[in-house]
């Protein structure tokens, strides 16, 4: 039996406005959060992106406003200005023509605005820690009427280095709010958060749907020990030639590197990661929907609130820090029952993260090797068969008869096709098919023995890493992430 969403207890006027934006039918997570919440209960829900999860706390959030009273009452938390701004909009559609007024607050914005904002009297506020923290310690503005304070994706601020802030915020709200926190993982920090600021929460848990939709085809490409994965990139672009993609790093550094080394070989590629403003990244949003650029270079954390349609290929440059990450990555493509392409690039030093992900997925992921200099130029030479079909079928083609003509008193007629041929597909090489990439003919998995030297007796280590680490045995990760530390958590977006 399908239950409606004016039976979970909302308002005539809010379900009125879900059926005008086209909500039916409300998600697992919905059907548990909005009862309790109108109930007067902390929640704490555990769910992955795409789960309905905005609307389950922002729908009954709303309903315990007070439109008469303009003072803050409802103040939803979340790690970035893009998912901040992601649902405020969401909210705002919920609101509908009801006298309930949202501002989002994020750095990147003239602070000023949002005091006036503020000033006028706002209802919801939806911003980040840091932005919030700032309007708290300027007193522009006041938690002192709040009813729901709602952390949205608290795993995503404790890996960004935000929970003493949060906990500060939180603090300064009345002790007879309701609070709700959404997470997709449970790590320590954050079960202790919930002891410190939740009262007595109902515990929801949505069923994690099938981690890997057959509608994506994924692909796994051995990158060669010591080969650069630049270079192992450039032919599988050739191959895939993605229509739109994200390339997944994990610094912002490697994005602007990776970004430019693309541009150069003519690719059309831009950037996206923590660096740019408010302002740069809308725009290169629009450009991407819009077709003007095929592929963004983008970081984890940047990227959440980059909601793109028919993306068709999603490329793992770098391999995420956990399985649920890459989940999340490659869920970006096959959507709306459309096919997919999810690539990762591998290196020897990514095995037990490899082995990890399929243990998520519950499936053996086939390896493939890099497309070799052959099978490049064999994809090269069939795209200008077709360009010559489609030149053939022109007008122009005419013009050029006469030149034939004169060649041909000389040259042989097939002789001339060839060398014409040969000066469009030379014109149009790429500058790095030009030197030296063959493919090393070492195997990926083959292993690497290395003798032990130092004190604490012989033995190899036949597992690619060489001698024994400090930490017991176990291979030292010292030195994969690139990015900071804080609170014991790495904060990888540099």
């Amino acid at each position: 039996m399908t239950i409606t969403f004016r039976e979970l207890g909302l308002s005539d006027a809010c379900s009125q406005q879900l059926e005008s934006i086209g909500f039916v039918e409300p998600t697992q997570i919905q059907q548990e959060a909005i009862p309790a919440l109108l109930q007067g209960r902390d929640i704490f829900g555990q769910s992955q992106t795409g789960t309905g999860k905005t609307a389950a706390f922002s729908l009954p959030a709303l309903e315990l406003v007070d439109p008469s009273d303009k003072s803050v009452q409802v103040l939803i938390l979340t790690p970035t200005r893009e998912l901040a701004q992601q649902v405020g909009d969401a909210i705002k559609d919920f609101v509908g023509n009801r006298r309930i007024f949202v501002l989002n607050v994020y750095g990147g914005q003239a602070i000023d605005r949002q005091i006036r904002s503020l000033q006028r009297g706002v209802h919801v506020v939806v911003g980040t820690p840091g932005r919030v923290i700032d309007l708290l310690e300027r007193r522009k503005l006041n938690l002192g009427n709040l009813k729901v304070a709602v952390l949205d994706e608290a795993d995503e601020m404790l890996s960004m280095g935000f929970i003493d802030d949060v906990k500060t915020i939180l603090r300064q709200a009345p002790e007879e709010r309701q609070t709700v926190c959404f997470s997709a993982t449970m790590p320590r920090e954050i079960k202790d958060l919930i002891k410190q600021f939740l009262r007595s929460p109902v515990m929801i848990k949505v069923q994690q749907q099938q981690a890997a939709p057959t509608r994506i085809d994924q692909h796994i490409y051995n990158v060669p020990r010591g080969w650069q994965k630049y270079k192992a990139l450039q032919p599988i672009l050739e191959i895939e030639e993605p229509e739109t993609a994200i390339i997944f790093v994990r610094t912002k550094r490697t994005a602007n590197e990776l970004a430019g080394k693309l541009q150069e070989a003519g690719h059309s590629v831009d950037e996206y990661h923590g660096n740019l403003s408010q302002v740069q990244r809308e725009r290169l949003v629009k450009r991407f929907r819009d077709g003007k650029v095929k592929i963004i270079v983008a970081t984890d954390i940047a990227a959440r609130g980059l909601d793109v349609h028919d993306l068709t290929h999603v490329i793992n440059y770098d391999l995420p820090d956990n399985a649920e990450t890459y989940i999340h990555r490659i869920g970006r493509t096959g959507r709306a029952g459309k096919t997919g392409t999810a690539i990762a690039l591998v290196q020897p030093g990514d095995r037990r993260m490899l082995k990890q992900i399929e243990r998520r997925l519950r499936q053996k992921l086939e390896s493939s090797k890099i497309p070799n200099r052959n099978q490049v130029e064999a994809k090269r030479v069939a795209k200008l068969k077709t360009r010559i079909k489609d030149t053939l079928a022109g007008e122009r083609v005419a013009s050029f008869l006469p030149l034939v003509k004169e060649l041909s008193d000389e040259y042989d007629p097939q002789a001339i096709a060839a060398a014409a041929l040969q000066m469009v597909y030379d014109q149009n090489c790429p500058q790095w098919m030009k030197g030296d990439w063959e493919i090393p003919e070492e195997s990926f998995s083959k292993p690497v023995i290395r003798k032990r030297s130092g004190r604490g007796g012989g033995g190899y280590r036949k597992d690619g890493y060489g001698g024994r680490s400090s930490n017991g045995g176990r291979p030292s990760n010292r030195g994969r992430y690139q990015g900071k530390i804080k609170s014991g958590v790495v904060i990888s977006d540099k």
